[in-house]
């Protein structure tokens, strides 16, 4: 099934989820460098991550949200990517809360880290089943696809082609 919302010819969701997943692990990372080093600038990068993170989601949510309601209804796709998004939301929740408590005081600032991690592992989950959606039930695949599919250009800028 091909993606309603397309950027050039390629799905629009897969390419918005890189931005979020990339932020909120490099988070995490900075959390660690920070614990390690005893740095505050880690710190400062972790909150700017986690704000550019939890933004950058809720922008690729809604182009996943059109792709979830173009699935067939009672297939297993549509099940998966219904868990898919659940979870998702669960990530956005735990990542936006570590996010809110590193305001307060040491404590609410190790909860908040500790959240982060927790967002961490739920993301590593439901990433993988969107890759179950993508490469097993073809979510947002072009409709012409294989070793010699047409560029995206050729759809992107409105050339018709044919399939090979």
């Amino acid at each position: 099934m091909e993606s309603k919302v397309q950027i050039l010819g390629h799905p629009a969701h897969q390419i918005a989820v890189a931005l979020p997943l990339g932020a909120l692990t490099f988070a995490v990372t900075s959390d660690a460098l920070e614990r390690i080093s005893g740095r505050d600038e880690f710190g400062i990068a972790a909150r700017l991550a986690l704000d550019f993170g939890v933004i950058s989601a809720i922008v690729a949510a809604p182009f996943g949200a059109i792709d979830w309601f173009a699935i067939e209804p009672g297939t297993r796709a549509k099940r998966i990517g219904l868990l898919h998004a659940l979870g998702n939301v669960g990530v956005l929740g735990l990542f936006a809360v570590s996010r809110m408590l590193r305001h307060g005081s040491k404590q609410h600032s190790a909860a908040g880290k500790l959240l982060a991690v927790a967002g961490l592992g739920l993301v590593t989950i439901t990433g993988w089943l969107g890759g179950e959606l993508i490469n097993r039930h073809g979510i947002g695949v072009h409709d012409v696809m294989g070793l010699n599919a047409p560029s995206s250009w050729t759809k992107a800028f409105g050339k018709k082609h044919a399939p090979n």
